[in-house]
């Protein structure tokens, strides 16, 4: 019986409206130099109206059903990382199951920030080599859009909406070699949005502590990443491709540079799309599959860092394999 769990599949979705630096310069105190001078962003997508969690993470999910040639029904669980999702309950991941006609998934919703995505596929790989499910939908969708104060240019100007998903199957063949999950829940006031079931009453907006999170990112986003390189039994000269948690390109430059790997083996899309937390990563993913990046039997490292504050990595050897 195969023990492995694999990606097979793969799948993105972003807003068509796009929102740029000079159209920011209109609603903010900024400036297009500014902002590319500081987070290396030049536009992010903003959901219309009628866009939520679930419906731009249906999107992603179809893509990459299609790409794995699986059908809703043979899912055996549903899990989405967010945390904008349009309701407190019940989970976003029952509301993508129930667009989808999955109807025989589980579902439940994983709620760690930005690095939502890495804990997401962690936790779906772990059901798979238990041996208890076979099939298993992971999505990392958000509308960032809503929680951001538009007046606070430390913030708004980082931000942006979209919905990334992955198939993870039982496999012959390794595919996910190792994984780092982390937290440090006395620096949890350092970037954190509040709730209506708080203590205090007001505008749910993020809020963010920005010098303290860019020292955190740039040193997690390096331990983390010798740490699961080193759990697969690797050196960090064997891998082929590093997809960073999208947030600001001077962190994800420093951070290449602690590393030691040169910045042709980091995949950056930052500057088209802001960050857009959980979503980010299969975001990423998708891009450099669809730019060549990724061949048979390449080694990547997925690394994320955010709220909680979280971090995770996680290495894969790249190839569809047999079923």
């Amino acid at each position: 019986m195969a023990r492995y769990a694999r990606i097979t599949g793969w799948g993105k979705y972003l807003p068509q409206k796009v929102l740029t630096n000079q159209e920011l310069e209109r609603l903010v105190d900024t400036s297009d130099a500014w902002i590319i001078s500081r987070t290396g962003i030049k536009e992010r997508r903003i959901a219309a109206n009628d866009e939520t969690a679930s419906t731009m993470a249906v999107h992603a999910a179809r893509e990459a059903l299609k790409a794995a040639g699986l059908e809703p029904h043979c899912l055996d669980l549903v899990i989405t990382a967010t945390c904008t999702p349009e309701l407190i309950f019940p989970a976003c991941a029952s509301l993508v199951q129930n667009s989808l006609g999955a109807r025989k998934a589980a579902a439940f919703d994983l709620n760690a920030a930005c690095s939502g995505f890495i804990y997401a596929l962690a936790t779906a790989c772990q059901f798979i080599t238990a041996g208890s499910y076979k099939n298993i939908l992971v999505v990392g969708s958000e509308v960032y859009s809503r929680i951001l104060n538009w007046k606070n240019r430390n913030t708004c100007v980082l931000f942006g909406d979209g919905a990334g998903a992955v198939v993870v199957q039982a496999s012959d063949s390794p595919g996910s070699l190792s994984f780092v999950l982390g937290n440090d829940g006395s620096r949890a006031g350092s970037i954190y949005t509040p709730g209506p079931c708080g203590l205090n009453q007001g505008p749910y907006y993020l809020t963010m502590n920005g010098r303290e999170v860019f020292r955190f990112a740039v040193n997690v986003i390096c331990l983390a990443t010798k740490q699961a390189v080193k759990a697969a039994g690797l050196e960090l000269s064997d891998i082929d491709l590093l997809i960073p948690h999208q947030a600001n390109t001077r962190i994800l430059k420093s951070a290449a540079k602690a590393i030691g790997l040169p910045l042709e083996k980091v995949f950056i899309n930052v500057d088209r799309y802001g960050n857009t937390s959980a979503a980010s990563i299969p975001i990423a993913l998708c891009e450099a599959i669809e730019e060549g990046r990724l061949k048979e039997r390449d080694r990547l490292v997925l690394v994320g860092f955010g709220g909680g504050l979280s971090w995770a990595a996680m290495v894969l050897q790249w190839g569809q394999g047999k079923r």
